[in-house]
């Protein structure tokens, strides 16, 4: 029984390493974040509602509802190549979001810990 229980942990932890190395999701908190996203010809993609982005967001993004029944299709519209970079209101819907984009294909996802709030509190 003890053997089957470390073989068990064994693989498990195997498994989860081999997972970290295939993520194509990185979570960047707003100094990285915006230390990158001031680079020209970036995705930059804000996934909260229409009313949320008229209300404010971030310079150059583009607003793509989460909540849309489009979401995935306006997605595939991007280029898959390019980095792209996320962000909602707090980061847990562009976190959801980036699982999408990890499914639709795309090489190199980016999220932003904390959202929009960090980034309106850093740059009030």
């Amino acid at each position: 029984m003890k053997k089957v229980a470390i073989i068990i942990t064994i693989l498990t932890t195997l498994l989860a390493c081999i997972t970290q190395k295939t993520s194509k999701i990185i979570q960047l908190d707003i100094i990285e974040f915006q230390g990158i996203i001031v680079k020209e010809n970036i995705q930059l993609i804000d996934v909260r509602t229409l009313k949320e982005f008229d209300q404010g967001h971030i310079p150059k993004a583009k607003s793509i509802d989460y909540f849309s029944s489009t979401f995935k299709a306006d997605l595939n519209q991007l280029d898959k190549a390019r980095p792209i970079y996320l962000y909602c209101k707090s980061g847990n819907r562009s976190g959801k979001a980036s699982k999408i984009c990890n499914e639709l294909g795309f090489k190199k996802i980016y999220n932003l810990t904390g959202g929009y709030l960090a980034w309106a509190k850093e740059n009030n």
